[in-house]
């Protein structure tokens, strides 16, 4: 490749998006990627979410040899499919595990290479593997999805006060890994009040309550849950519907905007 100045060029380019979506359990996080343009899902062992889905898949992976398999045969096949969803990378995290345990005839993956964390390393380098053959996709035309469940934890702030907020459900290596390569985070979940009771004693009880039953697609970070894009993603509305149809609106509204600019 060349580097002269013949090879400069300027504009904007759109690409297939990278998207990691998140959201508490049985929120909708599949039934939302199933409406994404020509979908492939690719369940990972432990997972099922998508059999009652009426969508193109292939067999549940139970290796990651499997995943990348399936990549690969995306890749230099021939085929109509436009958007590639692993459900899910929360599920696929154990069985990188088990490649690596197997490897080195360890039986955890504290104990891979005698320890010291070289098993989470080694992890997060399997991933990156994965990650590569993503991009190849996305040269090709096609849109990523990863599916990942939350969890619940402490989060101390160095700026302020510590409080508690739903993080990607990954060890931080992974977790790190896909953030930054991801174009789009998007957090699925239905929005709540909390409700505060006197109990006695000088006490307080605080419950959440659904407010409308409703579901929501949260675009951007805020303290309690993750989010966030960059580019066209970096402008959507903070809260859509839970619906691909709402997301693919916003983020083709946020693109003309752009270009008419």
């Amino acid at each position: 490749m060349s580097f002269d100045l013949s090879s400069i060029k300027k504009g904007v380019q759109h690409k297939a998006p990278r998207i990691v979506l998140l959201g508490v359990e049985k929120i909708g996080k599949s039934t939302f990627a199933a409406g994404a343009d020509n979908p492939i899902f690719l369940p990972i062992k432990g997972e099922e979410g998508v059999d009652d889905l009426d969508v193109a898949k292939f067999p549940r992976a139970e290796t990651f040899d499997d995943v990348l398999q399936a990549v690969t045969t995306l890749i230099k096949d021939e085929h109509e499919f436009k958007t590639f969803i692993i459900d899910s990378v929360s599920a696929l995290e154990p069985v990188i595990w088990a490649k690596l345990c197997k490897e080195d005839n360890v039986e955890s993956i504290e104990n891979y290479q005698k320890g010291f964390g070289k098993g989470y390393a080694a992890a997060a380098n399997k991933m990156r593997d994965l990650m590569e053959g993503l991009d190849r996709l996305r040269s090709k035309g096609i849109s990523v999805i990863l599916i990942g469940h939350v969890k619940v934890k402490r989060f101390d702030d160095p700026l302020g006060a510590s409080f508690d907020q739903y993080q990607f459900d990954l060890h931080e290596r992974i977790q790190l890994a896909l953030q930054r390569w991801a174009d789009s985070i998007l957090f699925a979940n239905s929005e709540t009040i909390v409700k505060t009771e006197e109990v006695g004693f000088n006490k307080e009880k605080k419950t959440g309550k659904d407010l409308t039953g409703a579901r929501f697609l949260f675009t951007q970070k805020r303290p309690g849950h993750p989010g966030g894009g960059r580019g066209v993603y970096g402008r959507l509305p903070y809260k859509l519907p839970l619906s691909w149809e709402a997301f693919a609106n916003a983020a083709s509204e946020a693109a003309q905007s752009t270009t008419t600019k």
